[in-house]
């Protein structure tokens, strides 16, 4: 009877280790760990945060950025060998995805929003844009008030479309807003002459242009709005891997690789045609990434 009593004591006390470790990690990297493997949401025309190549692999300075993330989840878990799978993703379906736990963590150009956080969390943020409208330079337009009355587009899904509806009934300008599936189509409509002008964040819109057969073809408007800033996407409630994704982040920006990675992305010639885009850090982005902050515009 006393051997069947200690035996049970000892395999409780074995036991109860591999329970606390496994409840130490949390639902996201536990998921990972018993799966063997991340999934990561990516887009497919956000240049230069996440696109496709020539080879159709994703690549961006928002996948480098979670290449250091998985690099430090490899090493919490002990698992070197972790796979990972690459889930594209669009502006309509990217919440969805995460909140179902399809994608781990989107690595794309989302936007960090007081809304929004009421569904998915957010970490640190690793990019500040501007709204801007770009145009056919063959329009002559120049200004937001240039586009009374004319088709507008907006990607479906975005914090652009908001505010454009927004902006469209504040300054009665009568615009007819049309919706393209992603970026690529947005762009397309207005390469077309479909639509007059796109408002997107301005660095996803230079990097439409440049990579344009012809990007002498198109030109910015003179109007700039403030815009939300972009943080990776991940699953509400689970400190310990927002934890180890803002400590991967601020870890990159205080050694100074983040400005080595946005060097090469923002401001060296990228794939798949070798253009530099020739977009430096703004004021607002290097206080940013000097004092890092996960907090959306307005909190």
């Amino acid at each position: 009877m006393k051997r069947s009593v200690i035996s049970l004591a000892l395999g409780l006390l074995l036991f109860a280790p591999l329970t606390a470790s496994a409840q130490s990690l949390g639902p996201t990297l536990q998921k990972i760990k018993d799966a063997g493997t991340i999934t990561i949401g990516h887009r497919d025309s956000s240049v230069p945060f996440s696109y496709l190549d020539n080879n159709q692999k994703p690549i961006g300075f928002s996948l480098e950025l979670c290449d250091l993330v998985v690099a430090k989840i490899k090493t919490k878990l002990n698992k070197p060998d972790l796979k990972i799978a690459y889930q594209a993703v669009n502006s309509s379906n990217r919440i969805p995805l995460v909140k179902n736990g399809t994608v781990d963590i989107e690595c794309g150009s989302t936007a960090n929003t007081i809304a929004r956080q009421q569904e998915v969390a957010y970490s640190v943020i690793f990019y500040a844009p501007q709204f801007k409208w770009i145009a056919l330079k063959s329009s002559n337009l120049k200004t937001t008030d240039d586009l009374k009355g004319k088709a507008v587009v907006v990607t479906q899904g975005t914090n652009t479309s908001q505010f454009v509806a927004k902006l469209n009934a504040a300054k009665n300008l009568g615009m007819k807003i049309l919706q393209g599936k992603d970026h690529a189509e947005s762009f397309l409509l207005v390469e077309t002459g479909r639509a007059s002008a796109f408002m997107e964040d301005d660095i996803l819109l230079a990097g439409l242009k440049a990579n344009a057969p012809s990007p002498d073809n198109f030109v910015f408007l003179s109007d700039a709005y403030p815009s939300d800033p972009y943080g990776v996407m991940m699953a509400k409630g689970d400190g310990e891997f927002k934890k180890l994704v803002d400590d991967a982040l601020v870890a990159a920006m205080k050694s100074g690789l983040y400005d080595k990675l946005y060097t090469k992305w923002f401001e060296s010639p990228i794939p798949p045609k070798n253009i530099n885009l020739k977009f430096p850090q703004s004021e607002g982005l290097k206080a940013l990434i000097k004092n890092p902050s996960d907090k959306a515009v307005g909190q």
